[in-house]
This record gives C-alpha cells, sequence and structure tokens, in this order.
C-alpha cells in the first residue's frame, strides 16, 4: 500500500477510535475539502469504527477510498442527529448522499394567527403571523398529540371564519363539532376571544414542551380511567402521554427563526483553548467550526481577541451572537454597574469594522441553552482529543520542577479517606500512570484500626502501611509521588510511615481548602496557580480518589441504612427488602419512585408502596443529620493551622509515636487479611 494512503488511512481509523460516544452528525471530506458524505449516529464512535472493522460493501469502499478528513458534531439525541443531517445535506448536496435522500421537508404545527386560531399539521411556513412548532420526523406521534389535542381542547376546525350556518329562525346555528364537544363555536358567540385565548396558551405550552404538569395531569387520569374499568380511556391517554414525551423534546438544530446568530462557546485547559461556532441561519443550524488556539487571557479577552480574528469583511457578524462564557474579568465584571457593556472594546471594533454593532447576548431562552450547550460540549470534547495528543508530560515536568522532586513522577498514587461517625471508614487508592488513570491497580480498604473513631490521622496510616509493606514484602515497584487529600496533618501521618518502611518515593497532600500543597514538615505550603497544568493533574487524582472511597462507604452505609428501614413496613421482611433494593439500587430512586410505578414493578398494593416511599425518604433524611453531625464533629475536632504550621515537627513526633503502637499489629494481620477483605 502507497505510504500516503497509509498515513490516511491510520489517522482516519485513529479519528474513528477517538471519537465521542454522544449522538450526532458526521462529515467526511476529500483531499480538496469537499464535503462528500454526511452521517448521524446514535453513537458516534460506534459508527465510524464500523467503517474499519469487517467486509465493506462496494459503496462503502469506494467512499472510503476518498475520504481524507472526518468531523464530528455533537448534538443533544438521536432525533436532532436527523435534523441535522437533512439539513446538511440539502445545504452542502455530497456526492455519496445524493442518492440515498429524497430531500423532503418534516411536517411542523401550526398555530394561526387571529382572535381564534386554528391548529394543524402543514409542510408549509408562511410568513403570515403564525406561529410553528417543530419539525418533526416522527409523524405518527404528531398525529397522536394532533388528535390529543382535537379532544381537549375544543378549538375551530373550519377553515373559512366566522363559518355561518343558518338556522330556520334565520339565525347562526353550531355545526356538529360544538355538539360532540370537539369545538366551543366562536363563529356563534358562544366563547369570548379572552377564554378561547386561554385554550390556544395551553395548546402552545404544551407544542414548546412545557409538558411536566400536564402529564402528571393525565397520569392521575389515566390511573382514574382504568380504576373505573374505562381501559379504552385509560389507554388514549396512555398514548396521549406517550405522543407528548416524544414531542416535547427542545429542538435546537432547526427553529423558525429566521434572522441569523451564531453561538460561540469556549473551553480551556491551562494555555489550551478551544472554540466552537455554531452558524443558525434561516433558522436551520448550518454546522459547526473549531478554532484551536492557546491563550494565557480570561474569558472576556479571549472572546475579544477569538471575534477579532474569526469575523471579517468576506464573513460579517450576524444581528444576534450568543455567548456562553462564565465569568468576565475582574475589570469588566464592574463595568455593568457603571452601564457599560463587559464587552465595549469588542462592540467598538465591530463598529468600526462593519458600521453597527451585533447584540451579543446570554442566553435568555431554553432553545438558546440548548444550542450553547451542543457547541460547549463540542469545545470541550476537541478540547479533549487536544489534551490526548499533547500527553500529559508537561504537566508532570512542571510538577516535578515546582516540588522538586527527585523525578518526574510518572507514577501517582492518591490516598482518601470517608467515613460518618467512625462507620464503614474505607480508604481508596488509585494509580496514575503518565497522567491517566490506571484503573486496574485502583484498591479500597476496609479500615479496622479506626472502627467507631473519627481519626483521620490513625486511618490514613493504616491505609498507607498495608498498600506498601505489601508492595516491599512482594518486591514490586513503589509509586514515584503519593498524594494525600489532606493538609499537613494527614502528610505528616504517612510520612511517619514512609520512614518506619524505608520508603524514598516522593509526597504530597492537597489541601480542599485554598487547593494548597503541604510537603513533610513544610511550615509553609505551596501555591500554584489557578491555571497551573501541574495542580490540576494533582486536582484529576484527588477527586478521583474522593470519587472512589466516597462511592465505596455510601455503599456499605446504604445497605447498613436502607434494610432495616424498609422492613420496618408492614408486610416488607428481609427478602422483599432485598428485592425493592435490587430491583431500584438506591433508596434515592425509591423514594423519588411513582407509588403506582413501585406498586406494578415490586408487587405492591399501593398502600405498601406508598409506605416503602416513606420509609426510605425519613431514612435518607436520617442519613443527612448524620451527616451533618459528622461535619460538625469533625470541624471542632481539626487541628488549628497555626498549631500545625508553627510546630509541624513536634506534630509529626506524636502522629510517628501513635504510629509505632500500631505498627507491630498491622504488620501481624497484614498477610493474613489483606486480600481477604481489606483490599479489594
Amino acid at each position: 500500500m502507497d505510504t500516503g494512503l497509509s498515513d490516511t488511512w491510520s489517522s482516519l481509523k485513529a479519528a474513528a477510535r477517538d471519537a465521542p460516544r454522544e449522538p450526532g452528525v458526521y462529515i467526511m471530506r476529500d483531499s480538496e475539502n469537499r464535503i462528500i458524505y454526511v452521517g448521524k449516529a446514535k453513537t458516534l464512535k460506534n459508527r465510524l469504527n464500523s467503517y474499519f472493522s469487517g467486509a465493506r460493501d462496494i459503496k462503502t469502499a469506494t467512499l472510503m477510498h476518498h475520504v481524507q478528513t472526518i468531523e464530528t458534531i455533537i448534538v443533544a439525541n438521536e432525533y436532532e442527529a436527523l435534523l441535522l443531517e437533512n439539513t446538511l445535506i440539502k445545504q452542502h448536496s455530497p456526492k455519496y448522499n445524493i442518492n440515498l435522500k429524497d430531500g423532503k421537508t418534516y411536517p411542523v404545527i401550526r398555530v394561526t394567527a387571529g382572535d381564534f386560531p386554528r391548529v394543524f399539521r402543514t409542510r408549509h411556513i408562511m410568513e403570515d403571523g403564525s406561529r410553528y412548532f417543530g419539525p418533526f420526523p416522527n409523524i405518527p406521534a404528531v398525529d397522536t398529540m394532533l388528535e390529543f389535542i382535537d379532544k381537549l381542547f375544543p378549538l375551530r376546525k373550519c377553515r373559512r371564519f366566522p363559518a355561518r350556518r343558518k338556522g330556520g329562525s334565520g339565525g347562526q346555528v353550531p355545526c356538529m363539532y360544538y355538539h360532540i364537544g370537539r369545538c366551543a363555536a366562536p363563529c356563534c358567540g358562544k366563547i369570548s376571544a379572552e377564554e378561547y385565548g386561554h385554550h390556544v396558551k395551553r395548546v402552545e405550552k404544551l407544542l414548546a414542551g412545557e409538558t411536566e404538569s400536564l402529564i402528571i395531569e393525565l397520569t392521575e387520569g389515566m390511573h382514574k380511567a382504568a380504576a373505573e374499568l374505562k381501559f379504552e380511556r385509560a389507554a388514549q391517554i396512555r398514548n396521549a402521554i406517550k405522543a407528548i414525551e416524544q414531542l416535547s423534546g427542545d429542538i435546537t438544530v432547526v427553529d423558525f427563526d429566521s434572522e441569523g446568530r451564531d453561538y460561540i462557546a469556549w473551553a480551556a485547559e491551562g494555555v489550551f483553548a478551544t472554540f466552537t461556532v455554531f452558524s443558525m441561519r434561516g433558522g436551520k443550524m448550518t454546522g459547526r467550526e473549531l478554532f484551536r488556539t492557546r491563550s494565557a487571557a480570561d474569558e472576556c479577552e479571549s472572546l475579544e481577541t477569538f471575534a477579532a480574528s474569526y469575523y471579517a469583511p468576506d464573513r460579517p457578524p450576524p444581528p444576534r451572537i450568543y455567548l456562553a462564557l462564565g465569568k468576565v474579568s475582574p475589570d469588566a465584571a464592574e463595568a455593568p454597574a457603571a452601564g457599560i457593556s463587559p464587552y465595549a472594546s469588542l462592540l467598538r471594533w465591530f463598529r468600526e469594522q462593519f458600521g453597527y454593532e451585533p447584540e451579543l447576548l446570554p442566553p435568555d431562552e431554553k432553545r438558546h441553552e440548548a444550542i450553547l450547550a451542543m457547541a460547549r460540549q463540542n469545545a470541550l470534547e476537541d478540547l479533549r482529543r487536544r489534551l490526548k495528543e499533547r500527553g500529559a508530560g508537561p504537566a508532570l515536568d512542571e510538577l516535578a520542577q515546582a516540588l522538586g522532586l527527585k523525578t518526574r513522577p510518572e507514577r501517582i498514587e492518591g490516598f482518601d479517606i470517608a467515613q460518618l461517625d467512625g462507620k464503614h471508614p474505607v480508604a481508596s487508592l488509585i494509580s496514575f500512570k503518565n497522567g491517566a488513570p490506571d484503573r486496574k491497580n485502583y484498591r479500597s480498604f476496609k479500615l479496622r484500626t479506626v472502627v467507631g473513631v473519627v481519626d483521620d490521622f490513625a486511618a490514613m496510616r493504616e491505609a498507607v502501611y498495608r498498600r506498601y509493606s505489601r508492595l516491599i514484602r512482594e518486591g514490586k515497584e513503589l509509586p514515584d509521588l503519593v498524594l494525600i487529600d489532606g493538609g499537613i496533618g494527614q502528610v505528616n501521618a504517612a510520612k511517619g510511615v514512609f520512614d518506619e518502611l524505608g520508603m524514598d518515593s516522593d509526597l504530597v497532600g492537597l489541601a480542599k481548602r485554598d487547593e494548597e500543597l503541604w510537603l513533610p514538615y513544610a511550615r509553609e505550603p505551596v501555591r500554584l496557580s489557578k491555571r497551573s497544568e501541574a495542580l490540576k493533574v494533582l486536582q484529576f487524582v484527588r477527586d478521583e480518589t474522593h470519587r472512589f472511597a466516597t462511592s465505596l462507604n455510601q455503599r456499605l452505609r446504604s445497605k447498613d441504612l436502607a434494610f432495616p428501614a424498609l422492613e420496618s413496613v408492614e408486610g416488607i421482611g428481609p427478602k422483599r427488602a432485598a428485592a425493592l433494593m435490587k430491583a431500584y439500587g438506591s433508596l434515592e430512586a425509591l423514594a423519588a419512585a411513582a407509588p403506582e410505578a413501585l406498586a406494578e414493578s415490586c408487587r405492591l398494593s399501593e398502600t405498601a408502596a406508598r409506605a416503602v416511599r416513606a420509609a426510605a425518604k425519613l431514612a435518607l433524611e436520617d442519613r443527612e443529620t448524620a451527616k451533618k453531625r459528622f461535619a460538625q464533629g469533625a470541624e471542632r475536632s481539626a487541628p488549628k493551622k497555626t498549631a500545625v504550621n508553627g510546630d509541624a515537627k513536634d506534630l509529626y513526633g506524636t502522629l510517628n509515636s501513635r504510629s509505632a503502637e500500631t505498627g507491630a499489629a498491622l504488620a501481624a494481620e497484614a498477610e493474613a487479611d489483606y486480600d481477604a477483605d481489606g483490599e479489594k
């Protein structure tokens, strides 16, 4: 195979392997950067990998022979992927899509203008003041929704208004729809424009996705109809609920706002930044653009620099630009109070370059929030790829220099302790290799020396001793750096064990309060910039240890709390309690379950289901009370920072003497029970 073709094929396979697992659209381009194929996928990674696995038919082989690059656009769900795919195919007419798509448009629901609007399905958009909702590729669901609207809201059916029907005396009489409850007969003055408008507003809320209260109301009506043996009515309501749920999601890639607008989102890690621009033109998303850059500036300054580079005479700004930036510079943050836009300099630049100022807006509606969320997700995904391509080497070099380590910390292990009032104390050990999680070397410890007491220092000593006494005994490799989740007290507790075992690995603690780094015996912490990549590596390790320890502790506490709480309900024994926990997984899920669903799924009476849900809620309240007690106790028992910093050596001596008291016992039992139930 030609070397150039081999390199292209390898890069395409790598792009597929690294694709996101979200729904979206993928775009294939040829050597001249022309779009030759647009496809959609429920899971982008799986779909793209399918192009490189197994036998390929002639069409696919021909397509892949011409593909040079693959891009992806993440969207919220498979439905939006379908809509965006349709839009991009119509816009670009890709060579290998032409014979595969029929070019049809999707139906929308139209609410006409005027005092007494009609509601119906159409494929044609008219600029006559009507409101449109959709588009909807699921036509059966649209029809079910319209049938439901027809039955629930007495809106007019006649095309011409008023439709006059003369009675025997010459007066107007309502048509058949009025008599069967399907129309309020506005043509005969049976309903006022205000009252009719109230029905229309409810319909528009339904079509706009504001359905939560309506679904609750319908669900109650469905159960009531079933209880009264009106099964046909219950089935109709059930079908209506399904249609509402299918059609009420936010539609972000197509709308009916014809005014052009851009959505700009930004993601950064250290000096690396990715900007994403989603453009809406003619009511449709026409694609997205990604721009990679390096920036040490804050978000507001970075945006100004990017906008000045992105917009040009051949690409002028649209009337509205929506921004997804979390904060502005300190100077700009004070500007609104003085009546000055935080982006005043950018607006001035627009005015000087283009003769007008586009509106720079925050997302003030759900649809704008949804599009910006998609844009940010795409920026984050690209940033993830950039960091993966770059690797963690520079961050680890920075970490070694900042802390004065003996070597670059290619192997980092982190410890954290989790407990509540001394109950179910556990320690987590996680391992990172070259800045990435090495999950096969994660471990957890059920601690023994601190059961019934709250002593983080003793807990840390036990976990560290058990881990490294075994590694030393078995002759295995020790880590370059050990990270302790805590301050100087926890670090010195671990250092005492290191000295006892003769370890020379580097050791550091990361205190949550101010993200300070504590080295053994230090009187002052090391403080790194919040933008420091070295700090971000340690934060990643710390957060992973905390997640791992907390999840095990919560599982143990949930078992300890859940079963007695559920068994307190009359008729719920140990087996039924176990079945409930297996079905729902947690007390939180049980407390949030609807009694009807709980009764049906677990074969309980509705009364028993309500009692189970109430018991779960009470148990959770008890858990929160216990957490608060623990937090208050930990705060009272925490050593004062001044005492620790002022006399670190004396504190270390105290900790080390306590370590000596437990060291022999720990060594004696480590061999016997380390694998049995202590480390998993």
